[in-house]
C-alpha cells in the first residue's frame, strides 16, 4: 500500500474515521510495544510513526494501543500561545514592552488584614505589576481618545485631561516597581 499524506480538507473516505482518535503530524505518541515515537505522516487509515528504537512503523488508526503524550499538547499550546502573542503585539493599541525592576522579580505582594483572625492575601508581584501597566496603558488610550474626540471642545478636553493627570499622580506610588524611569507615572508638577 502506497502512503499518501492527507492535506487539510481532503475527503477521508470512511464515515467512521471521524469517531477514531486522531493525531497530527509532529505529535508525540506512546505505543504499547514500541514506546515513544513521533507521527511523521498520515495516510487514509494509518499513521507512520518514527520510534526511537524501532524506526518508522505504519500503525492502524484503529489500533487501541496508541495514545498521545501530554508533551505534544503542550507543544501545540505553546505554538498557539506564541502565535497569539505575535498577533496581539502587532495589532494591539500598546506596542511597548514595560519591564519590572529586577529586585521585584519573583517577589510577592502580601495584603495583611488588621485582624489576625483573617488570612492575608498574597499576589505575585509580576501579576500585580501587569495590572498596573494595563491600567496605565488604558489611561493613555483614554487620553488619546479624549484628545481626538470630534464632539469635545478644547475646554472640555483640558478639563478631562486634568482628571487623568490627577489619576497619574495618584499612581506614582507604583513607580518603584518599574525598571525604567521613562515608564513612570507622572502627575501634576508643583511650581516652587
Amino acid at each position: 500500500m502506497k502512503n499518501k499524506v492527507l492535506s487539510f480538507g481532503e475527503d477521508l473516505g470512511e464515515a467512521n474515521y471521524f469517531f477514531m482518535k486522531t493525531f497530527a503530524i509532529g505529535d508525540t505518541v506512546l505505543h504499547t510495544q514500541y514506546g515513544e515515537g513521533k507521527v511523521v505522516a498520515i495516510n487514509e487509515y494509518s499513521y507512520l510513526v518514527n520510534f526511537k528504537n524501532r524506526g518508522t512503523v505504519e500503525i492502524s488508526q484503529k489500533f487501541e494501543g496508541l495514545s498521545g503524550i501530554e508533551e505534544a499538547a503542550g507543544t501545540i499550546y505553546s505554538e498557539v500561545k506564541k502565535a497569539m502573542r505575535e498577533v496581539l503585539d502587532e495589532y494591539s493599541d500598546v506596542q511597548q514592552t514595560v519591564h519590572m525592576g529586577p529586585k521585584w522579580i519573583g517577589g510577592k505582594l502580601i495584603m495583611q488584614p488588621s485582624s489576625d483572625s483573617l488570612k492575608p492575601k498574597e499576589i505575585p508581584i509580576d501579576v500585580f505589576f501587569h495590572k498596573i501597566v494595563m491600567a496605565r496603558d488604558r489611561l493613555r488610550v483614554l487620553e488619546q481618545n479624549i484628545n481626538s474626540h470630534p464632539k469635545l471642545d478644547d475646554q472640555d478636553k483640558v478639563h478631562m485631561q486634568q482628571y487623568i493627570t490627577k489619576i497619574y499622580g495618584s499612581l506614582t506610588t507604583f513607580n518603584v516597581l518599574f525598571r525604567d524611569q521613562e515608564n513612570y507615572f507622572v502627575g501634576e508638577k508643583s511650581e516652587k
